[in-house]
Protein backbone atom coordinates (compact mmCIF):
# COMPACT_ATOMS: atom_id res chain seq x y z
CA UNK A 1 0.00 0.00 0.00
CA UNK A 2 1.57 3.75 -1.17
CA UNK A 3 0.35 6.52 0.70
CA UNK A 4 1.27 10.30 -0.31
CA UNK A 5 4.51 10.73 -0.66
CA UNK A 6 5.35 13.46 1.33
CA UNK A 7 -35.65 -9.49 25.56
CA UNK A 8 -34.60 -8.97 29.45
CA UNK A 9 -32.80 -11.03 31.84
CA UNK A 10 -31.48 -10.24 35.07
CA UNK A 11 -29.33 -7.28 35.50
CA UNK A 12 -25.40 -6.21 34.68
CA UNK A 13 -23.40 -4.23 36.38
CA UNK A 14 -20.51 -1.30 34.82
CA UNK A 15 -19.22 1.88 35.24
CA UNK A 16 -22.07 4.01 34.36
CA UNK A 17 -24.70 1.93 37.37
CA UNK A 18 -26.87 -0.88 35.88
CA UNK A 19 -27.99 -1.45 32.57
CA UNK A 20 -30.73 -4.11 31.72
CA UNK A 21 -29.84 -6.02 28.91
CA UNK A 22 -32.06 -7.35 26.23
CA UNK A 23 -30.73 -11.12 25.89
CA UNK A 24 -33.36 -12.68 23.75
CA UNK A 25 -33.68 -16.58 24.41
CA UNK A 26 -30.47 -18.01 26.08
CA UNK A 27 -29.83 -21.93 26.42
CA UNK A 28 -28.45 -22.00 29.57
CA UNK A 29 -28.00 -25.14 31.50
CA UNK A 30 -27.79 -23.24 34.60
CA UNK A 31 -28.68 -24.11 38.31
CA UNK A 32 -30.54 -20.87 38.69
CA UNK A 33 -29.63 -19.62 41.93
CA UNK A 34 -28.08 -22.77 43.39
CA UNK A 35 -24.98 -22.95 45.01
CA UNK A 36 -22.26 -25.76 43.55
CA UNK A 37 -19.54 -25.85 45.79
CA UNK A 38 -16.56 -28.29 46.21
CA UNK A 39 -14.74 -28.53 50.07
CA UNK A 40 -11.25 -30.20 50.14
CA UNK A 41 -11.59 -33.37 51.93
CA UNK A 42 -9.00 -34.37 54.98
CA UNK A 43 -7.14 -37.44 53.77
CA UNK A 44 -8.76 -40.41 56.56
CA UNK A 45 -7.04 -40.08 59.88
CA UNK A 46 -5.86 -36.42 58.93
CA UNK A 47 -6.79 -33.50 60.95
CA UNK A 48 -6.37 -30.40 59.03
CA UNK A 49 -4.95 -27.16 60.57
CA UNK A 50 -8.03 -25.43 60.12
CA UNK A 51 -11.17 -26.40 58.22
CA UNK A 52 -11.96 -24.88 54.36
CA UNK A 53 -14.28 -21.96 54.30
CA UNK A 54 -17.68 -22.55 53.49
CA UNK A 55 -19.15 -20.81 49.76
CA UNK A 56 -22.26 -19.83 47.99
CA UNK A 57 -22.57 -18.37 44.47
CA UNK A 58 -25.54 -16.60 43.43
CA UNK A 59 -26.38 -17.07 40.63
CA UNK A 60 -24.61 -20.37 40.10
CA UNK A 61 -24.55 -18.71 36.13
CA UNK A 62 -23.46 -16.03 34.05
CA UNK A 63 -24.19 -14.90 30.43
CA UNK A 64 -20.22 -14.52 29.06
CA UNK A 65 -20.92 -10.89 28.10
CA UNK A 66 -17.94 -9.08 29.80
CA UNK A 67 -20.81 -7.47 32.53
CA UNK A 68 -22.99 -10.09 34.10
CA UNK A 69 -22.16 -10.59 37.79
CA UNK A 70 -22.32 -12.93 40.23
CA UNK A 71 -21.76 -13.15 44.43
CA UNK A 72 -19.09 -15.05 46.27
CA UNK A 73 -20.47 -15.47 50.23
CA UNK A 74 -17.55 -17.05 51.99
CA UNK A 75 -17.43 -17.92 55.51
CA UNK A 76 -14.30 -19.22 57.50
CA UNK A 77 -11.51 -18.15 60.09
CA UNK A 78 -12.40 -15.16 61.74
CA UNK A 79 -8.23 -14.29 61.27
CA UNK A 80 -7.49 -13.07 58.02
CA UNK A 81 -8.38 -12.16 54.67
CA UNK A 82 -9.24 -14.78 52.04
CA UNK A 83 -7.01 -15.34 49.43
CA UNK A 84 -9.42 -15.50 46.48
CA UNK A 85 -8.31 -16.86 42.79
CA UNK A 86 -9.46 -18.87 39.23
CA UNK A 87 -8.15 -21.99 39.56
CA UNK A 88 -10.05 -23.36 36.49
CA UNK A 89 -10.66 -21.06 33.15
CA UNK A 90 -8.80 -18.07 34.93
CA UNK A 91 -9.29 -15.38 32.10
CA UNK A 92 -13.82 -15.89 32.27
CA UNK A 93 -14.18 -14.14 35.15
CA UNK A 94 -12.92 -11.10 37.15
CA UNK A 95 -12.44 -10.94 40.52
CA UNK A 96 -13.58 -7.58 42.02
CA UNK A 97 -15.11 -5.74 45.26
CA UNK A 98 -13.46 -7.89 47.96
CA UNK A 99 -15.68 -6.79 51.11
CA UNK A 100 -16.00 -8.00 55.05
CA UNK A 101 -13.99 -9.23 58.06
CA UNK A 102 -14.63 -11.69 60.83
CA UNK A 103 -15.02 -14.61 59.50
CA UNK A 104 -17.59 -12.99 56.80
CA UNK A 105 -16.42 -11.95 53.38
CA UNK A 106 -18.02 -11.17 49.98
CA UNK A 107 -16.77 -11.21 46.46
CA UNK A 108 -18.77 -9.92 42.76
CA UNK A 109 -17.52 -11.97 39.90
CA UNK A 110 -17.45 -10.10 36.92
CA UNK A 111 -17.89 -11.93 33.81
CA UNK A 112 -15.29 -11.94 30.91
CA UNK A 113 -16.79 -13.11 27.48
CA UNK A 114 -14.85 -17.27 27.46
CA UNK A 115 -17.77 -19.71 28.01
CA UNK A 116 -17.51 -22.65 29.95
CA UNK A 117 -17.19 -23.79 33.73
CA UNK A 118 -15.18 -21.45 36.56
CA UNK A 119 -13.96 -23.16 39.29
CA UNK A 120 -13.09 -20.07 41.83
CA UNK A 121 -10.44 -21.46 45.09
CA UNK A 122 -10.46 -19.72 48.49
CA UNK A 123 -8.45 -20.10 51.15
CA UNK A 124 -8.19 -18.42 54.52
CA UNK A 125 -4.49 -18.71 55.94
CA UNK A 126 -3.65 -21.48 57.80
CA UNK A 127 -7.08 -23.60 57.06
CA UNK A 128 -7.78 -25.80 53.48
CA UNK A 129 -9.22 -24.68 50.62
CA UNK A 130 -12.64 -25.02 49.17
CA UNK A 131 -14.06 -24.16 45.33
CA UNK A 132 -16.99 -22.97 43.95
CA UNK A 133 -18.16 -23.56 40.58
CA UNK A 134 -20.26 -21.59 38.13
CA UNK A 135 -21.27 -21.68 34.74
CA UNK A 136 -20.91 -19.16 31.89
CA UNK A 137 -22.98 -19.19 28.54
CA UNK A 138 -21.43 -18.08 25.60
CA UNK A 139 -22.64 -14.96 23.90
CA UNK A 140 -23.19 -15.58 20.04
CA UNK A 141 -25.27 -12.97 19.57
CA UNK A 142 -24.70 -10.21 16.37
CA UNK A 143 -26.95 -7.58 17.27
CA UNK A 144 -25.99 -5.40 14.32
CA UNK A 145 -25.69 -8.15 12.17
CA UNK A 146 -22.22 -6.76 10.20
CA UNK A 147 -20.10 -9.72 11.40
CA UNK A 148 -19.02 -8.73 14.41
CA UNK A 149 -20.05 -10.62 17.09
CA UNK A 150 -21.26 -9.08 20.47
CA UNK A 151 -18.92 -10.46 22.79
CA UNK A 152 -16.06 -8.24 20.71
CA UNK A 153 -18.50 -4.85 21.28
CA UNK A 154 -17.51 -2.34 24.18
CA UNK A 155 -20.79 -1.73 24.75
CA UNK A 156 -19.67 0.62 28.28
CA UNK A 157 -19.09 3.84 27.43
CA UNK A 158 -15.99 3.98 29.76
CA UNK A 159 -14.72 0.94 27.59
CA UNK A 160 -15.18 2.85 24.50
CA UNK A 161 -13.09 6.17 25.21
CA UNK A 162 -10.24 3.89 27.23
CA UNK A 163 -10.01 1.83 23.23
CA UNK A 164 -9.94 5.20 21.89
CA UNK A 165 -7.11 6.82 23.76
CA UNK A 166 -5.11 3.32 23.29
CA UNK A 167 -5.47 2.90 19.91
CA UNK A 168 -4.51 6.06 19.11
CA UNK A 169 -1.61 6.80 21.20
CA UNK A 170 0.03 3.29 20.48
CA UNK A 171 -0.55 4.04 16.69
CA UNK A 172 1.03 7.71 17.05
CA UNK A 173 3.81 6.28 19.54
CA UNK A 174 5.39 4.25 16.75
CA UNK A 175 5.45 7.66 14.79
CA UNK A 176 8.28 8.68 17.54
CA UNK A 177 10.05 5.67 17.56
CA UNK A 178 13.51 4.96 15.49
CA UNK A 179 12.41 2.28 13.29
CA UNK A 180 14.80 0.02 14.61
CA UNK A 181 12.85 -0.25 17.69
CA UNK A 182 9.14 -0.94 16.17
CA UNK A 183 7.30 -3.94 15.84
CA UNK A 184 9.04 -5.47 12.60
CA UNK A 185 5.08 -6.27 11.78
CA UNK A 186 4.51 -2.50 11.04
CA UNK A 187 5.12 -2.45 7.41
CA UNK A 188 2.30 -0.97 5.89
CA UNK A 189 -0.45 1.40 6.79
CA UNK A 190 -2.66 -1.95 7.48
CA UNK A 191 -0.03 -3.24 9.56
CA UNK A 192 0.31 -0.07 11.68
CA UNK A 193 -3.61 -0.31 12.11
CA UNK A 194 -3.53 -3.66 13.00
CA UNK A 195 -1.02 -3.55 15.55
CA UNK A 196 -2.21 -0.28 17.12
CA UNK A 197 -6.30 -1.89 17.46
CA UNK A 198 -4.89 -5.32 19.16
CA UNK A 199 -2.52 -3.55 21.88
CA UNK A 200 -4.83 -1.16 22.70
CA UNK A 201 -7.30 -4.39 23.65
CA UNK A 202 -4.68 -5.58 26.08
CA UNK A 203 -4.34 -5.78 29.51
CA UNK A 204 -1.69 -2.59 30.12
CA UNK A 205 -0.42 -4.17 33.24
CA UNK A 206 3.54 -4.00 34.13
CA UNK A 207 4.09 -7.21 32.31
CA UNK A 208 2.77 -5.70 29.17
CA UNK A 209 5.32 -2.42 29.52
CA UNK A 210 7.82 -4.37 30.16
CA UNK A 211 7.49 -6.02 26.57
CA UNK A 212 6.00 -2.96 24.56
CA UNK A 213 8.86 -1.10 23.99
CA UNK A 214 7.23 2.26 24.23
CA UNK A 215 8.53 5.76 25.16
CA UNK A 216 6.22 6.39 27.87
CA UNK A 217 2.94 4.53 29.21
CA UNK A 218 0.63 6.29 30.02
CA UNK A 219 -2.19 5.74 33.07
CA UNK A 220 -4.93 5.41 30.91
CA UNK A 221 -7.70 2.48 32.09
CA UNK A 222 -7.48 -0.76 30.05
CA UNK A 223 -10.65 -2.40 28.19
CA UNK A 224 -12.34 -4.10 31.24
CA UNK A 225 -15.14 -6.35 28.53
CA UNK A 226 -12.33 -8.46 28.11
CA UNK A 227 -8.49 -8.33 27.01
CA UNK A 228 -6.98 -9.45 23.80
CA UNK A 229 -6.28 -12.43 23.72
CA UNK A 230 -8.78 -13.76 25.53
CA UNK A 231 -11.90 -13.86 23.70
CA UNK A 232 -13.76 -16.92 21.87
CA UNK A 233 -11.99 -16.01 18.52
CA UNK A 234 -8.44 -16.07 20.67
CA UNK A 235 -6.03 -13.41 19.07
CA UNK A 236 -8.31 -14.01 15.33
CA UNK A 237 -9.43 -10.76 15.86
CA UNK A 238 -10.48 -9.29 12.44
CA UNK A 239 -13.51 -10.56 10.01
CA UNK A 240 -12.23 -11.63 6.68
CA UNK A 241 -15.50 -12.63 4.95
CA UNK A 242 -18.80 -11.19 4.78
CA UNK A 243 -21.90 -11.99 6.20
CA UNK A 244 -23.47 -11.67 9.97
CA UNK A 245 -21.76 -13.84 12.56
CA UNK A 246 -22.85 -17.40 13.13
CA UNK A 247 -21.36 -19.76 16.16
CA UNK A 248 -19.53 -21.74 13.20
CA UNK A 249 -17.31 -18.61 12.36
CA UNK A 250 -15.98 -19.07 15.94
CA UNK A 251 -13.63 -21.93 13.56
CA UNK A 252 -14.03 -21.72 10.49
CA UNK A 253 -11.78 -19.15 9.07
CA UNK A 254 -13.73 -16.33 9.36
CA UNK A 255 -11.85 -14.32 11.52
CA UNK A 256 -7.95 -14.36 11.30
CA UNK A 257 -5.13 -12.27 12.71
CA UNK A 258 -3.98 -10.70 9.22
CA UNK A 259 -6.51 -8.13 7.20
CA UNK A 260 -5.70 -5.77 4.61
CA UNK A 261 -6.78 -2.76 4.71
CA UNK A 262 -9.60 -3.24 1.95
CA UNK A 263 -10.61 -6.11 4.59
CA UNK A 264 -10.44 -4.06 7.55
CA UNK A 265 -12.87 -1.19 5.85
CA UNK A 266 -15.40 -3.67 4.37
CA UNK A 267 -16.25 -6.33 7.39
CA UNK A 268 -14.39 -4.84 10.66
CA UNK A 269 -15.30 -0.81 10.69
CA UNK A 270 -18.84 0.65 9.33
CA UNK A 271 -19.10 3.92 6.99
CA UNK A 272 -19.35 7.01 9.30
CA UNK A 273 -19.13 10.32 6.91
CA UNK A 274 -17.53 11.58 3.88
CA UNK A 275 -17.05 15.22 5.99
CA UNK A 276 -14.03 14.74 7.80
CA UNK A 277 -15.71 16.83 10.50
CA UNK A 278 -17.42 13.96 11.79
CA UNK A 279 -14.09 11.98 12.53
CA UNK A 280 -13.16 11.33 16.23
CA UNK A 281 -10.22 10.26 17.93
CA UNK A 282 -9.61 5.79 16.76
CA UNK A 283 -11.29 6.70 13.58
CA UNK A 284 -10.15 5.59 10.10
CA UNK A 285 -9.99 7.08 7.16
CA UNK A 286 -9.94 5.48 3.54
CA UNK A 287 -8.78 5.77 0.14
CA UNK A 288 -8.93 3.56 -3.44
CA UNK A 289 -6.46 5.02 -5.31
CA UNK A 290 -6.96 3.46 -8.86
CA UNK A 291 -4.87 1.96 -11.29
CA UNK A 292 -2.20 1.47 -8.00
CA UNK A 293 -0.70 -2.00 -7.25
CA UNK A 294 -2.24 -1.31 -4.01
CA UNK A 295 -5.06 0.59 -4.33
CA UNK A 296 -6.84 0.20 -0.76
CA UNK A 297 -4.69 2.40 1.73
CA UNK A 298 -6.08 3.89 5.47
CA UNK A 299 -4.76 6.31 7.86
CA UNK A 300 -5.60 6.85 11.43
CA UNK A 301 -7.60 9.71 13.17
CA UNK A 302 -5.71 11.02 16.08
CA UNK A 303 -6.98 14.11 16.77
CA UNK A 304 -4.89 15.90 19.50
CA UNK A 305 -1.98 14.64 19.95
CA UNK A 306 -1.43 12.41 22.72
CA UNK A 307 2.18 12.58 23.04
CA UNK A 308 2.82 16.02 22.15
CA UNK A 309 -0.28 18.23 22.42
CA UNK A 310 -0.40 21.80 20.95
CA UNK A 311 -4.09 22.56 19.64
CA UNK A 312 -3.62 20.90 16.29
CA UNK A 313 -5.54 17.55 14.45
CA UNK A 314 -3.32 15.14 13.04
CA UNK A 315 -3.74 12.11 10.91
CA UNK A 316 -0.96 8.64 11.05
CA UNK A 317 -0.09 6.60 8.38
CA UNK A 318 2.38 4.30 7.34
CA UNK A 319 3.12 4.73 3.88
CA UNK A 320 4.00 1.47 2.81
CA UNK A 321 6.82 -0.07 0.72
CA UNK A 322 7.63 1.34 -2.79
CA UNK A 323 10.26 -1.08 -4.53
CA UNK A 324 13.36 -1.13 -2.35
CA UNK A 325 11.86 1.71 -0.22
CA UNK A 326 10.39 -0.08 2.87
CA UNK A 327 8.61 3.27 3.26
CA UNK A 328 8.38 5.53 6.56
CA UNK A 329 5.66 6.58 9.44
CA UNK A 330 4.08 9.79 8.73
CA UNK A 331 2.30 12.45 11.10
CA UNK A 332 0.59 15.15 9.26
CA UNK A 333 -1.46 17.98 10.50
CA UNK A 334 -5.45 18.24 9.38
CA UNK A 335 -5.02 21.21 7.22
CA UNK A 336 -1.70 19.90 5.63
CA UNK A 337 -3.90 17.18 4.45
CA UNK A 338 -6.84 19.45 3.38
CA UNK A 339 -4.39 21.05 1.02
CA UNK A 340 -1.93 18.02 -0.24
CA UNK A 341 -0.53 18.64 -3.11
CA UNK A 342 -1.90 16.08 -4.74
CA UNK A 343 -5.63 16.20 -4.70
CA UNK A 344 -6.38 12.88 -4.70
CA UNK A 345 -5.51 12.54 -1.04
CA UNK A 346 -7.10 15.05 0.17
CA UNK A 347 -10.13 14.08 2.97
CA UNK A 348 -13.10 15.83 1.21
CA UNK A 349 -15.90 14.93 -0.61
CA UNK A 350 -15.21 16.10 -3.48
CA UNK A 351 -12.65 13.49 -3.74
CA UNK A 352 -13.34 10.44 -5.83
CA UNK A 353 -10.53 8.17 -3.93
CA UNK A 354 -11.68 9.33 -0.65
CA UNK A 355 -13.83 6.71 0.85
CA UNK A 356 -14.62 8.59 3.91
CA UNK A 357 -14.47 7.79 7.81
CA UNK A 358 -14.98 5.22 9.31
CA UNK A 359 -15.71 3.59 13.00
CA UNK A 360 -14.56 0.38 14.37
CA UNK A 361 -17.65 -1.94 14.59
CA UNK A 362 -16.81 -2.76 18.10
CA UNK A 363 -17.24 1.05 18.70
CA UNK A 364 -20.82 0.49 17.79
CA UNK A 365 -22.86 1.90 20.37
CA UNK A 366 -27.38 1.51 21.18
CA UNK A 367 -27.28 -1.89 21.22
CA UNK A 368 -28.14 -2.05 24.72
Amino acid sequence: MSGPGFAVIGTVYNRGGLITRARGVLALSLAGAGILVWMAASPAGKREAGRPPRLSVSPAGLFADGYDTATLEIAGSPAGQPAISVSENPHAVTIEDITGGGGKWQAHLRAGVLGGRVRVRVQFPGAAPAEATLSLALDTRDTAGDGTPDFLRLDDPHDRQSFRRWFAFLGEAQYFQAPASRPPEIDDCAALIRYAYREALRAHDSAWAATARLPLVPAYDSVAKYQYPYTPLGASLFRVREGGFEPADLANGAFAQFADAQTLRRYNTRFRSRDLGAAEPGDLLFYRQAGAREPFHGMIYLGESLIHPDGKRYILYHTGPNGSDPGEMRRLTVEVLLNFPQPRWRPVAGNPSFLGVSRWNILKEGLQ
